[in-house]
C-alpha cells in the first residue's frame, strides 16, 4: 500500500532562455529541485521517490541526492523527449510490489504544500485519479486560429490545473499502454490520458495560488519574492509520529526555563529525546558562553541534532523616551543572541545535518509603536534566517523561524497582564509544532502557529497536553 512520487525534472528550459534548466537554479539557498524533493521526502504518506531528469544532468542529479542524503529517492531515471514520455518512464519503472498509488509532480513547482499532497493521496482511496486545481481569477476566452473570440465559457466551470496529479498505479499504467497502442504522444499531462481513454473519474482537490510553476524568467523573480514573504503552516503530527522521528535525538534549548522553551523541553523529554535545557544563566549575548555550552554537550553526547533558541525579552520602549541601554539590550538579546547561537551551533550540526529553530513574532511584518526595538529585532531575525539558511545549506543544516500567534507565557503576562486565555495559544501547542518542524526538511522559512489550528493540532497529537507540565 505504498505511495510513489515521480518528480519530473527532464525539461531543458527552452522557454526559460537559460543555459541552466530552471529546476537547477538556486532560490532561497537551495536548488529548485531540492526544494521540491524536500517536500516529498518529508511527507509522512510518501514512501518512495523517483526523479526523472534529462540525460545531460543525470550524474548531477545523483550528486544532489547524495549531498542531501535523501532516503526516499530510490531511482534517478533518464527522461524522454516529451513530458508524456518522461512520465511514462517514471511510472513503468515501478515494479509494482506494494505500491498502489503514484503521484506525478513538476519539479519546477517548489511551493507545493504538504496539505495538497495529502489531499491528493487520500482522494485516491475513492477515485482512480486526482489532481490539484485552483479557480481562475481571469475570464478565459476561446479563440479561432485567427485570434477571433469564439466562446467565453462560464468561469465557475474553469479551473487552473496544477500538480501533483495522483493515480492508482494500475490505472495510469493502463492509460500509457493504450497510448502506446494508439501511437498517441501529445498528452499535455497524465490526467489527459485518463480522460482520453475513459478510465474513470478524476477527483479535483483544492490547490494553492502560490503553487506556481517556474516557466519564464519573470517567474524566478516572483518565486524569490514568495520565498521572502511566504510563511508555512505544518500539518500536525501525532505523539507517536513525533516520537518515531525524534526518539534518541540530542536537543539543546536556550531559553528553556520558562514559557515556550520550557514546554519544548518537557515535550522533548517525553518523546525520548536527550534534552539539554538552559535558562538565563546561559546568556545568549555572550558568544563564548554559548559556544562552550555546546562543546560540553557534544563532549558528553558525541553529537548534537537540534538547537532551539527561545531566549528573548519584550519591554515597552518608545524610542524618544527610552534609555539607549534598554534599546540596545532588546536588540542584543532578541537578534544578536540568536545570531550567536547559530554561529556557535554550525560546527556541531554539520555531522548530523541538523536543524536550528529560532523564534520571531507577528510584529516582524510591521513595527508596532512602543515596541519598535522588539519589532525591528524580530524583522532582522527573519532576514537573518533567510540568509543564514543559504550559507549553511551545503552542510544540510536547516534553519527556520517559528512565528506563533499571541501565546500565554510569563513574558507576555508580565507585559500585558491577565488577558482572555481563550484568545491565546497554549505554549504546549507551540512546542508541538516546533518539534514537528524538526522532523521536516524545510529551511529558510517562517512557520506560523495559529490559534485557529489549536484544536486540530491537539486532536492529531492524541495526548493530554495538560500532562506536559512540570510536576
Amino acid at each position: 500500500m505504498k505511495v510513489l512520487a515521480v518528480i519530473l525534472a527532464g525539461g531543458y528550459g527552452d522557454r526559460f532562455k537559460s543555459e541552466i534548466p530552471k529546476q537547477f537554479i538556486k532560490l532561497a539557498g537551495k536548488l529548485v529541485i531540492e526544494h521540491t524533493t524536500d517536500m516529498f521526502e518529508g511527507h509522512p504518506l510518501v514512501d518512495e521517490i523517483y526523479l526523472v531528469v534529462h540525460k545531460d544532468f543525470h550524474n548531477y542529479m545523483e550528486d544532489i541526492v547524495r549531498r542531501n542524503a535523501y532516503k526516499k529517492v530510490k531511482k534517478v531515471l533518464i527522461g524522454g523527449e516529451t513530458r508524456q514520455e518522461s512520465s511514462k518512464i517514471g511510472i513503468l519503472a515501478c515494479e509494482k510490489g506494494d505500491v498502489r498509488k503514484v503521484l506525478i509532480h513538476d519539479a519546477v513547482r517548489p511551493f507545493i504544500s504538504e496539505k495538497t499532497i495529502t489531499d491528493v493521496i487520500l482522494a485516491l482511496d475513492e477515485f482512480p485519479a486526482a489532481c490539484a486545481a485552483i479557480q481562475s481569477a481571469d475570464t478565459i476566452i476561446k479563440v479561432t486560429d485567427k485570434k477571433i473570440i469564439e466562446q467565453i465559457p462560464p468561469r465557475t466551470l474553469l479551473l487552473r490545473n496544477q500538480t501533483p496529479q495522483g493515480f492508482q498505479l494500475d490505472v495510469i499504467k493502463k492509460a500509457n499502454t493504450l497510448a502506446d497502442q494508439e501511437g498517441f504522444t501529445d498528452a499535455v499531462d497524465d490526467c489527459a490520458l485518463m480522460l482520453r481513454y475513459g478510465l474513470g473519474d478524476i477527483r479535483v482537490v483544492d490547490g494553492r495560488e502560490d503553487n506556481i510553476k517556474i516557466t519564464h524568467p519573470i517567474d524566478v523573480y516572483i518565486a524569490d519574492r514568495l520565498y521572502q514573504i511566504r510563511t508555512q503552516c505544518l500539518e500536525p503530527r501525532s505523539f507517536e509520529q513525533l516520537r518515531a522521528n525524534l526518539h534518541n535525538k540530542v536537543l539543546v534549548v536556550f531559553g528553556g526555563s520558562s514559557g515556550i522553551g520550557e514546554s519544548i523541553s518537557i515535550l522533548a523529554d517525553k518523546l525520548g529525546m536527550s534534552v539539554y535545557s538552559y535558562g538565563p544563566e546561559k546568556d545568549v549575548r555572550q558568544y563564548e558562553i554559548i559556544s562552550e555550552t555546546l562543546k560540553q554537550v557534544y563532549t558528553e553526547t558525541k553529537k548534537i541534532d537540534f538547537v532551539i533558541n527561545t531566549a528573548g525579552i519584550l519591554q515597552m520602549a518608545f524610542i524618544e523616551l527610552t534609555d539607549t541601554k534598554l534599546i540596545a539590550e532588546q536588540i542584543a538579546v532578541n537578534l544578536v543572541g540568536a545570531i550567536n547561537v547559530c554561529k556557535a551551533a554550525v560546527g556541531f550540526l554539520k555531522d548530523t545535518s541538523g536543524h536550528i529553530v529560532l523564534f520571531t513574532s507577528s510584529s516582524y511584518t510591521r513595527g508596532r509603536a512602543g515596541y519598535t526595538p522588539y519589532s525591528c529585532a524580530k524583522a532582522g531575525l527573519v532576514n537573518f534566517v533567510q540568509g543564514f539558511s543559504e550559507e549553511v545549506s551545503d552542510y544540510g543544516i536547516k534553519v527556520n523561524a517559528i512565528n506563533p500567534e499571541r501565546t500565554k507565557t510569563p513574558m507576555r503576562t508580565a507585559n500585558f497582564g491577565n488577558e482572555d486565555e481563550s484568545i491565546l495559544l497554549k505554549p504546549e501547542i507551540v512546542a508541538m509544532q516546533s518539534l514537528n518542524l524538526l522532523t521536516t526538511s524545510i529551511t529558510g522559512a517562517v512557520v506560523d502557529v495559529r490559534k485557529s489550528e489549536e484544536q486540530q493540532i491537539l486532536k492529531t497529537f492524541g495526548q493530554d497536553y495538560k500532562k506536559l507540565s512540570r510536576s
